[in-house]
């Protein structure tokens, strides 16, 4: 008997052949984001309220940057986070 490294395709291949890839992905990466930028909130004791003011926005939409499940967040919304950040 060979052994075998892989046997069939990746998960990844699995997701794009059922559409999920692009979706999945999104999700990881707002997850890391999310996760990073509580983070460095907590280091440099900034609140949620000061990150709001940073940002020119509400405490709410800061909410929905730090929750790692809100995936419906655009683009802008999370680069002016992080550049509220530094």
């Amino acid at each position: 008997m060979t052994e075998q490294e892989n046997i069939g395709s990746s998960f990844d291949d699995f997701l794009a052949q059922e559409g999920g890839l692009d979706e999945v992905t999104a999700v990881a990466v707002k997850r890391v984001i999310a996760l990073q930028l509580g983070q460095a909130m907590k280091e440099a004791g900034v609140t949620k309220s000061a990150l709001a003011r940073r940002m020119h926005t509400s405490r709410t939409v800061v909410d929905r940057v730090l929750d790692p499940s809100d995936s419906s967040l655009t683009l802008d919304t999370m680069t002016r986070a992080a550049n509220a950040m530094g």
